[in-house]
């Protein structure tokens, strides 16, 4: 049937029914647009979405950073904060998370992420500051000391 109409019409005719196969499946589901209703959030999940939406923020206003009208400074102000955010998302894992194959991969990320903040500032001459312990603790556990007294927990 194609074969006897124009070249343009024929096309146009095919990129219709191309919309129609694409549109109908989307058409054909919108009764289920409601989905039936959401259990409510947890006080654990709550408090999770809050400081996760509490990080995010603090990342994406750090993301806008002035530019210093040096591309290589500009990257760091930019992606410095992007890492930082990815830390506190992560430590926030492991605040909250129970898997502990995601667990391990937010301590690893912690991790990762503080190094290659370190090499970027220090790629562009800015100082490092010293190292410190991986915030891995949560906030209601005190930080882990610098060293261990290995003989106070052999005593009886």
């Amino acid at each position: 049937m194609l074969r006897f109409l124009k070249p343009g019409l024929g096309a146009a005719v095919f990129g219709v029914r191309l919309l129609v196969a694409f549109a109908a499946p989307p058409l054909a589901y919108a009764h289920e647009a409601h989905s039936p209703a959401q259990p409510a959030a947890t006080a654990e999940e709550s408090a999770f979405l809050a400081e996760n939406e509490t990080a995010m923020t603090r990342m994406m206003s750090a993301m806008e950073a002035k530019p210093a009208g040096d591309i290589d400074r500009d990257f760091v102000a930019m992606m410095a904060p992007h890492h930082q955010g990815a830390i506190d998302m992560a430590v926030l894992e492991l605040r909250y998370g129970k898997n502990e194959q995601l667990r391990r991969i937010a301590q690893e990320i912690i991790v990762s992420q503080m190094q290659e903040i370190a090499a970027m500032k220090l790629a562009i001459g800015e100082q490092v500051p010293p190292s410190l312990p991986a915030p891995t603790q949560t906030s209601e556990a005190p930080a882990a000391p610098h060293h261990m007294n290995m003989s106070a927990g052999m005593k009886k």
